[in-house]
């Protein structure tokens, strides 16, 4: 049980490598001849890089391979294939902080989401560089550490960060509305492993108050964008993305409104699939079976 829901016993494997007949059949014939029954097998050919993903989930009940032992069966088969693959348990909750600035929505349907078990996993602590949300981290009993970022502080309030994240043993970043650039020292520590949500609106309307550009411009679609933190701002694999329509109705005050309710909706699916290990990435792409 975590937080009132029943967790699935199952096992998850990813795969990825060349291209090549047999894939398939000979992942299903492992899990087969284990004692595996297949919940969920999904694959993808990327033709134009010869290159195969596949996500398989199969309850344990009966599962002959303890999890501890499961890469010492499964690594002649996935060398043979040339695979990189990763395999994780649904019982496995990983370790998860959340950083904020002032806007605090995504924070707060974050943290009911992951009250009510709709997101299993675990939030060990909350950083922001504003003292704003510290009531919502009270409210759910969660440490909050308040770290100031100035231009002049800013190498030494992310050393702070990385401790307190080391500490804890995090798992996964989310940037819910943290206003702050990272330095390419803080991303490189945890690759693929920091999820951030903006408006889609870049590049069209940099800087400030973007919802006011695109009022000013008249737009007819806001958008919200989940993505990887990489280097390069904001031009991380993309997880999720969605789109609402706005009409000359809407005043700027709709605008954010709606914004925010979009960046929401986006970020927490792209945590929930993130989580439950639904996301494979290749390039600067990912693919999602969702």
């Amino acid at each position: 049980m975590t937080n009132g829901v029943s967790v699935k016993k199952t096992a998850i494997l990813r795969v990825q490598c060349p291209d090549r007949k047999g894939l398939d059949a000979a992942l299903a014939d492992f899990i087969f001849r284990a004692n595996g029954n297949i919940l969920h097998f999904e694959q993808h050919q990327v033709a134009e890089m010869g290159l195969y993903l596949a996500r398989i989930e199969w309850d344990l009940d009966g599962f002959q391979i303890d999890a501890k032992d499961f890469a010492r069966h499964f690594s002649p088969i996935a060398d043979r294939m040339d695979m990189k693959w990763q395999m994780a348990l649904s019982s496995d909750r990983q370790r998860v902080a959340l950083l904020v600035s002032k806007y605090d929505h995504c924070l707060v349907d974050l943290l009911y989401r992951w009250h009510t078990g709709e997101l299993a996993c675990e939030i060990p602590l909350i950083i922001s560089n504003h003292a704003d949300a510290k009531r919502h981290a009270e409210f759910y009993g969660l440490p909050f550490h308040h770290i100031e970022v100035t231009s002049e502080n800013k190498l030494k309030a992310e050393r702070q960060q990385r401790e307190l994240l080391e500490s804890h043993q995090i798992n996964l970043i989310i940037l819910a509305r943290y206003m702050q650039v990272l330095s390419p020292e803080f991303i490189a520590a945890y690759p693929q492993r920091i999820i951030n949500i903006h408006h889609s609106f870049l590049p069209a309307f940099l800087g400030a108050k973007p919802h006011h550009q695109a009022f000013e411009r008249g737009v007819k679609l806001l958008g919200a964008t989940a993505h990887y933190v990489t280097e390069a701002l904001d031009d991380g694999p993309i997880i999720e993305q969605d789109v609402i329509r706005i009409s000359h109705r809407d005043a700027v005050h709709d605008l954010v409104q709606k914004g925010r309710d979009l960046e929401k909706i986006v970020l927490s699916r792209a945590v929930g699939w993130h989580l439950e290990n639904r996301v494979l990435l290749y390039g600067n792409k990912t693919v999602v079976f969702d």
